[in-house]
């Protein structure tokens, strides 16, 4: 492949993998705690990051990691205390991040609508060493966490209550996926983009939720979704010439359209061979005394 014979397609190659990797290895904690578009007010508070990181001539990727952390925070902190006015703080939160991205890259001396743009939408050939370099560790931080304590955040994605009673310290652990997500986020954001980011953390899992039967293997199938498409979609990329990120997210999208095409009609005959073993029931010599059925106990 002649692609590999260039340095930044090698780079954003790897990038690639890595992102395919950890977003949906976060997103899966998202999805299961009903928040998937928390990617989304993540990566609208990176804006002012990536803004910051050119107006004090930094790393864009550290600084937008920096703030993007604090935002998350900041959005669980509005979560557990924010009560009803709590939408309108993180609608603040998100918009402000948003403008102030905007004001800080156009007050830079080096910043531009272009480098806007590819920090939103994603770019393969402005993926520098350093910033692979930083991708790298990054990653490394968000596998270490998703796959290290994945029983702790699967306890708490799916009963807080329940958690808290057999002594998880579920505020640490609640702040501790916020901060993942937002690492997760920045580490996207150079190949798919801020605006788009969000749609790999939670589709790749959505897909995987068709076919698979346990979180372990959603886990897996989500990753191997993700992976194949961010790889699938930067190749598309370099010979067809088209958006990285809006392609990546496509191809997601179409993961999750074929998937549920395949396994709609399997449902179907499950429920339909589930429906007449209702409706044959026991034979009256193995029925258990004075039990009910299933449509007794509901009442139909």
């Amino acid at each position: 492949m002649d692609l590999l014979d260039y340095a930044f397609m090698q780079r954003a190659l790897l990038a690639a993998v890595l992102v395919g990797i950890t977003a949906p290895a976060v997103g899966i904690y998202l999805v299961q705690r009903r928040q998937a578009l928390m990617g989304d007010g993540i990566g609208h508070v990176a804006m002012t990051g990536v803004g910051l990181g050119f107006l004090l001539t930094w790393s864009p990727v550290w600084m937008a990691t920096l703030v993007s952390v604090l935002g998350a925070v900041l959005m669980e902190l509005i979560r557990w205390y924010g009560k009803t006015r709590g939408d309108i703080a993180l609608a603040m939160l998100f918009y402000g991040g948003m403008a102030g991205g905007v004001m800080f890259i156009n007050l830079a001396p080096t910043g531009s609508n272009a480098n806007l743009t590819s920090y939103l939408f994603g770019s393969l050939s402005t993926v520098s060493e350093s910033d692979v370099t930083a991708i790298c560790v990054l990653a490394a931080f968000v596998v270490l966490v998703t796959l290290g304590l994945r029983r702790q955040l699967f306890a708490v994605s799916q009963d807080e209550e329940f958690a808290r009673v057999t002594g998880l310290p579920v505020r640490v652990l609640n702040l501790l996926t916020a901060v993942t997500a937002a690492v997760t986020v920045t580490v996207a954001m150079r190949v798919v983009g801020l605006l788009l980011v969000s749609a790999l953390m939670v589709v790749p899992v959505a897909a995987a939720q068709q076919i698979g039967r346990s979180f372990a293997a959603t886990f897996a199938i989500a990753v191997a979704i993700g992976v194949s498409v961010t790889i699938g979609g930067t190749v598309t990329s370099y010979y067809q010439d088209v958006p990285p990120g809006a392609t990546i997210v496509l191809l997601t999208i179409g993961a999750f359209i074929v998937l549920t095409a395949l396994v709609a009609p399997l449902a179907r005959r499950r429920a339909r061979a589930a429906a007449g073993a209702d409706t044959t029931g026991d034979p009256a010599e193995c029925a258990i005394p004075g039990s009910r059925s299933a449509t007794d106990e509901v009442g139909v």
